[in-house]
């Protein structure tokens, strides 16, 4: 209005009515106890008060606006810092090949990414996303299926076998040493089972416990004891006869990695692009 010094013009760019801008007027001028505007029926100008009061907060209404419409910026084009939290497994499937094509799509996008082998609540840490199996994932927020299926297996090396014998069912895992993966202080990967058509957790045991399925596939193939791993994880090392699968029979159907965030009324477009560009893949 100040601007503009016609209630017409100042309705028009607002999306009010005149008779709205001209109430709000009032009601500022009675909590000012002071005019603000001369105004007649056929011409507006601002009084030796309302000038002074526009040559103060013209800078900061400056500073406002700006700061609007690098906000709005955010919902168009893809850009800014994008903090992803995840685990070494899903880093090395799904983001690190990847890293290239992401960065020349969206060179506005800085990636800051945690490797992180515990279940952190990514709220909490400030992150945008997380990538974790379905059964890991924190409640209350968004999960979309990423990547390729991912097998579970049971490995040890053929040391190992010929010095304590095969399993041949999963509850004679009680009877072997297990090596452990820790997701946190209080929880630990399970070994989950299909036996009958049902669902088994067996509750291994074992005297290596790591936070790192990169250590546990480690122990395992210096014959420290069986390990449960990603069969994807482990190729290199199953193709060359240093660990030997076991229990695939009984292992539970296949699951993909989800990528999850925080349930937001608006996903920043960096976000979404991410999102996006990982299912694609």
């Amino acid at each position: 209005m100040a601007r503009h010094l016609s209630f017409v013009r100042a309705s028009e760019e607002l999306n009010v009515t005149a008779t709205a801008i001209s109430k709000t007027i009032k009601q500022l001028e009675a909590l000012l106890d002071v005019r603000l505007f001369n105004r007649t029926t056929r011409s507006v100008a601002l009084t030796e008060a309302g000038t002074k009061l526009l040559g103060s907060l013209a800078p900061a209404l400056a500073q406002i606006g700006d700061a609007v419409q690098q906000a709005g910026e955010f919902s168009e084009r893809p850009h800014g810092l994008l903090r992803i939290n995840a685990g070494y497994v899903a880093y090395a499937a799904l983001i690190q090949p990847r890293l290239t094509a992401f960065g020349e799509r969206y060179p506005e996008i800085t990636l800051d990414i945690t490797i992180d082998n515990n279940l952190s609540d990514i709220v909490a840490g400030g992150f945008d996303a997380g990538i974790r199996l379905g059964h890991a994932l924190q409640r209350d927020v968004i999960a979309v299926p990423v990547g390729p299926m991912q097998q579970l297996t049971v490995v040890g090396s053929p040391h190992y076998f010929k010095r304590r014998g095969t399993p041949r069912t999963p509850h004679e895992l009680l009877e072997h040493d297990c090596i452990r993966h820790r997701l946190n202080r209080a929880r630990f990967f399970e070994w989950e089972f299909r036996i009958g058509g049902k669902d088994v957790t067996i509750d291994v045991r074992g005297r290596l416990v790591f936070d790192d399925m990169r250590a546990v596939l480690g122990a395992a193939c210096q014959g420290s004891g069986l390990g449960l791993v990603f069969r994807q994880f482990a190729t290199a090392e199953i193709a060359s006869g240093a660990v030997v699968p076991t229990l695939d029979e009984f292992l539970p159907p296949d699951q993909p990695f989800h990528l999850y965030y925080a349930n937001r009324t608006h996903t920043p477009s960096k976000l979404r692009a991410f999102i996006d560009f990982m299912r694609e893949r």
